[in-house]
């Protein structure tokens, strides 16, 4: 679920900084720069795990901040396909069940990836596994928010995103809208057996 990342970067420390002893100014710098982001390609950064490379440090005319190429490792959430996890229902739409993991909330089990047969209760606002109990009979288990729930990644979605400055136009709300675009989404999967809702399979 979790991979160390290398990266190289320039770090710029500024001069209110200087008191500060080198490797701890630089670490600060980086993980405000990369924590809690998406980068492309790689996953969601999460916090510094060690620098393996500083290089010298140099102070350019005109600017009175020090400049330093670092070379470092991040920890990455990014997990494999195939890989299972835990963790809990957000909420549900048309679209599929919306699952989070208290830090990344970009996931989602599209309906076709859910237990056969299902169905969206448009009432509770709740996805529905027709269970059948095996004497021709079939048992609702809802899928509610705030529930437990064991799935399987099957697909991981990059998107570039970048920032749209203010506009006057009619399609204001249009870019608004695509300015909510995940840059980093998961599809996942329950339909097979052991997967879905703990509460589905403790019994059995």
């Amino acid at each position: 679920m979790f991979v160390l990342a290398e990266f190289e970067d320039n770090v710029r420390i500024r001069p209110w900084m200087f008191k500060r002893k080198l490797n701890d100014a630089i670490a600060d710098e980086l993980n405000r720069k990369l924590a809690n982001k998406v980068y492309h390609n790689v996953g969601l950064c999460i916090a510094l795990h060690d620098m393996t490379r500083i290089e010298d440090s140099y102070i350019f005319p005109g600017d009175g901040s020090s400049h330093t190429k670092v070379t470092f490792r991040f920890i990455v959430f990014r997990p494999f396909v195939e890989e299972i996890l835990v963790g809990k229902i957000r909420s549900c739409s048309a679209d599929g069940v919306h699952v989070t993991l208290g830090f990344f909330e970009d996931i989602i089990i599209p309906p076709h990836k859910l237990q056969h047969p299902s169905r969206f209760d448009q009432t509770e606002q709740a996805w529905v596994w027709e269970y059948d109990t095996g004497d021709g009979d079939k048992h609702d288990l809802f899928m509610d928010a705030g529930e437990s729930i064991r799935f399987r990644i099957v697909n991981e979605t990059f998107i570039e995103t970048s920032p749209v400055g203010p506009s006057v136009s009619t399609e204001t709300v249009e870019k608004s809208e695509v300015n909510l675009t995940s840059p980093y989404t998961l599809s996942a999967a329950i339909d097979e057996p052991g997967l879905g809702l703990l509460s589905w399979w403790e019994n059995s």
